[in-house]
């Protein structure tokens, strides 16, 4: 297997200089740099990088519209790197299509663990953004009209697809799942696109707090 790429996207050189030892030391890729979003959207469409490791406050252009937009060209897989004070801009990169969240704090080992399974096809959550995530959505879900992407019905999951959810909300992986349930990975991938479109939910992150938030 080759090793993941990564697009670093921060403000701070200093930071994005530390990112690049902690992963280039453990045999990941750093394809580029980025200072803001907008620099972010176009090195991603020139790179196509495994992962975009996504700062969410810079100059210009923000993190949560580049993530918005890098999702939705289907240029990388985005892992944001987070504040213990942005629990609002995590809501909006959840909703953005951000498949994993990290405290800047994140230790060598984490983040490239975190990487490499966002590489390969899983989630990156860091219990305690987690927490503050799932508790946002909740209040957001209860403070705002019903949407869309709250109101489909667990009822309309087939069997499969409700045992692939719970493993979303359990935090397994696609390999873990295909174990498990005794299935190849790319029928697991298959279940989880049902899931996620079936609950309007825009990656694994995002389909976990709206159900945990619907008390789920």
């Amino acid at each position: 297997m080759s090793a993941p790429t990564v697009l670093l996207a921060d403000d701070h050189g200093a930071i994005r200089a530390g990112l690049r030892i902690m992963l280039e030391t453990h045999d990941i890729v750093v394809a580029g740099e980025a200072a803001d979003g907008e620099v972010a959207v176009r090195n991603a469409a020139a790179l196509r990088p495994d992962v975009v490791l996504m700062d969410l406050r810079m100059p210009g252009r923000d993190g949560v519209s580049a993530t918005k937009e890098i999702v939705d060209r289907d240029l990388a897989d985005v892992l944001v790197l987070t504040s213990f004070d942005e629990d609002e801009l995590v809501l909006a990169a959840i909703r953005a299509g951000a498949v994993g969240f990290l405290l800047k704090t994140v230790d060598a080992p984490t983040l490239v663990q975190a990487v490499r399974g966002v590489a390969a096809g899983e989630g990156a959550l860091d219990p305690r953004v987690t927490r503050r995530a799932l508790a946002a959505v909740a209040e957001s879900v209860v403070d705002g009209p019903p949407t869309a992407a709250v109101t489909p019905t667990l009822g309309e999951l087939t069997a499969r697809e409700q045992e692939v959810l719970d493993g979303i909300l359990q935090g397994w992986s696609n390999a873990q799942l295909a174990a498990r349930m005794r299935i190849s990975v790319p029928t697991v991938k298959t279940h989880v696109s049902n899931v996620l479109a079936k609950l309007g939910a825009r990656s694994r992150s995002h389909a976990a707090a709206l159900v945990r938030a619907r008390g789920g």
